[in-house]
């Protein structure tokens, strides 16, 4: 049987930055505070876990004093930098840079044109839009799909952005809707803020999984990213089956199978697939029996 990982799944270069901050950090320091789970996948926050990384909520942040904290690369709303501040926290800021530069865009333009509705295209409690909706002091319109779009004021001026990680596809349906039903003389503006290195990815995930009799996607099953990536490999290959642990494999998927590819999310480590990779080749014996 033929086992495959694909190349190109795997940290994007976000997530890599800023577990790389964590481990420098930690390799001169017993313990260090994280804003939220570093990443969404259960096995890599336990390995920073044990190398003493400590993952804290909003609700602690009153109870932290003189101390170092990293923020992950979802970025944050100005409302965490200001207390993080008053309670004498060192950050180490580990923010996506096309994420930085998404809210930087949003704060700019929610101040230049106040009578526009700044709409964002993503996942209502997402960290990274609860950090762009800061930029808008709590004004941006988060919508999820295109039902959420046909509940805007078409009267009024729209400006549309996309959280980084999202179906380039399902934005451009809902640019195509909303351009066609402004109403009265309103304008709208739309911003593909759409990281390609993720974008990218949809497209490739597809080929490669149309190329293998079975698909294992390896995942965190708090990653959005990797529902999406995981939905788009079931579109194409239905002998597709999601695990974030190698303990999750079920050798009877593997009966009369040739060739295996192996994925995961832009939130899944390399050695996690590696690792499913090693439980599938050792169970071996067990299948096709």
């Amino acid at each position: 049987m033929l086992i495959e990982i694909d190349n190109g799944s795997g940290f994007c270069f976000g997530v890599t930055t800023a577990i790389k901050k964590a481990e420098e950090e930690l390799a001169n320091s017993d313990s260090l505070y994280c804003l939220g789970d570093i990443v969404h996948n259960g096995r890599e926050c336990e390995r920073l876990k044990n190398m003493g990384l400590v993952t804290v909520g909003h609700e602690d942040l009153d109870s932290l004093h003189d101390t170092t904290m990293l923020l992950r690369a979802h970025g944050e709303p100005p409302e965490t930098y200001q207390k993080a501040k008053a309670q004498d926290i060192t950050l180490i800021d580990a923010t996506c840079p096309v994420v930085l530069n998404l809210q930087k865009r949003i704060r700019t333009d929610y101040a230049a044109y106040p009578h526009s509705q700044i709409v964002i295209y993503g996942k209502n409690g997402h960290a990274e839009v609860v950090g762009l909706v800061g930029q808008t002091s709590g004004k941006a319109i988060v919508i999820e799909n295109l039902d959420d779009a046909k509940q805007l004021d078409f009267t009024r001026d729209i400006r549309l952005y996309s959280q980084t990680t999202k179906s380039l596809e399902g934005f451009r349906e809902i640019v195509s809707y909303i351009s066609n039903n402004m109403q009265g003389g309103a304008t709208f503006q739309s911003f593909d803020t759409i990281c390609r290195q993720v974008a990218n990815r949809m497209p490739n995930i597809r080929q490669f999984a149309e190329k293998h009799d079975l698909i294992l996607f390896v995942c965190g099953k708090k990653s959005s990213n990797g529902k999406v990536l995981y939905n788009e490999c079931c579109k194409v290959n239905p002998r597709t089956h999601m695990v974030d642990d190698p303990s999750e494999i079920d050798f009877e998927w593997f009966r009369n199978v040739q060739t295996v590819g192996i994925c995961g999310a832009t939130s899944t480590p390399k050695w996690l697939m590696e690792a499913c990779k090693e439980r599938i080749l050792e169970g071996n014996g067990n299948i096709n029996k």
